[in-house]
C-alpha cells in the first residue's frame, strides 16, 4: 500500500491524460449454506470473473472508440476502487469499511476502468448513508477490529490474519477464529442492509471446497489441495496457510475429534502449522 501511494492518489500516474474513472460493482452472494470460508471466496476466483467481464467491456469500448486509451483494475492495481465507486454514486463506505450498495448491500466486488477521455455525465457522489445509528458491525466483530470513521484495524481483522498474514497469528486473536478458515463475514452477516441479498450469477456458485469442514482442511494433503483450491481466491493463503488457519479454527472451537489430525500437524515441516497445531492441542486438554 505504501509503496505506490502516489499512484493510488493520482490516476494520471497510471494512465497519462486520464479524464474519467468508470466504477463497476458485481454482487456475489449465492446463499447461506454453512461454510468456514467467506462467501466471496467459495467459488471461482472473483479476480478472474471480474477481469473477464472488464475485458469484454474494454473490447466493446475499443470497437466504438478505438482512439480512447484505458487502464483496468480488479483489486490488484494501485486504484482506490471503493473511493471511485462512491464518487460514481454506486454506494458508500459503511461503518465496517465495506462498500454498501442500495441494491446488493455489501455483497459486492469492485473494479474500475480509467479512460483518457471525458464522458457525457458523471456521478453525483456517494449514495445516501443508510447506516444511521446502527453499530451491529462494530459490536459484533469478535476482535474489535472495526473503529470509528469506517476504519478497520487490519492487524486485528480475521480476514487479514487468515489471508495476508503468513506468520503466526497473535495469540490474543486466535480464540475468535472458531468456524473460520479463510476470511470472515460476521460484520456483513449482522448488517440489516444485507437482509435481502440478490442471488449472483453462476460464475459465483460455490465449489465443493466450500462445504469442507475445518477438520478436512486441516488434514488435506498436497494432492487434495491441488484438486480443491486452484482457481479460487483461497489460493492466496497457500497450502500451509490454509492448514494453519484450520488448526486455529479447530483449537478455538475445542473440537475434540480433531486431536489425531492436530497431533500429526504438530510434527509438520512448516513452523506456522506446527505452532498452530500445538496451540490448538492445548485448547483440547
Amino acid at each position: 500500500m505504501r509503496s505506490r501511494v502516489e499512484e493510488r492518489l493520482d490516476v494520471t500516474r497510471l494512465l497519462p491524460g486520464a479524464r474519467t474513472v468508470v466504477a463497476l460493482a458485481c454482487n456475489y452472494h449465492r446463499g447461506d449454506e454453512p461454510s468456514t470460508i467467506a462467501r466471496y471466496a467459495r467459488g471461482r476466483d472473483y479476480h478472474a470473473t471480474m477481469r473477464q467481464r472488464l475485458r469484454g467491456f474494454r473490447r466493446r469500448l475499443r470497437e466504438r472508440w478505438p482512439q480512447v486509451k484505458d487502464y483496468g483494475s480488479v483489486d490488484a492495481a494501485p486504484v482506490m476502487e471503493k473511493v471511485w465507486a462512491a464518487r460514481a454514486g454506486i454506494g458508500y463506505v459503511g461503518k465496517n469499511g465495506c462498500f454498501i450498495t442500495p441494491q446488493f448491500g455489501s455483497w459486492v466486488v469492485l473494479s474500475a476502468l480509467i479512460l483518457d477521455a471525458e464522458v457525457d455525465a458523471y456521478g453525483d457522489g456517494p449514495a445516501a448513508d443508510r447506516c444511521g445509528r446502527c453499530t451491529l458491525c462494530i459490536t459484533s466483530c469478535p476482535t474489535g477490529a472495526i473503529e470509528p470513521g469506517a476504519r478497520v484495524d487490519a492487524g486485528r481483522c480475521i480476514s487479514y490474519q487468515t489471508i495476508e498474514n503468513a506468520c503466526e497469528v497473535p495469540e490474543h486473536l486466535r480464540e475468535a477464529h472458531a468456524g473460520m478458515t479463510f476470511g470472515c463475514d460476521i460484520c456483513q452477516d449482522v448488517c440489516p442492509l444485507n437482509d435481502s441479498p440478490v442471488l449472483a450469477g453462476e460464475r459465483f456458485a460455490p465449489r465443493p471446497v466450500a462445504a469442507l469442514s475445518a477438520l478436512q482442511l486441516a488434514g488435506m494433503t498436497r494432492e487434495q489441495y491441488a484438486q480443491w483450491i486452484p482457481g479460487t481466491a483461497m489460493a492466496r493463503a497457500q497450502y500451509d496457510g490454509l492448514r494453519r488457519n484450520a488448526a486455529y479454527a479447530l483449537g478455538a472451537a475445542r473440537e475434540q475429534a480433531a486431536r489425531p489430525v492436530l497431533e500429526r500437524l504438530v510434527r509438520d515441516e512448516h513452523p506456522a502449522v506446527r505452532e498452530a497445531a500445538a496451540w490448538a492441542l492445548k485448547r483440547l486438554a
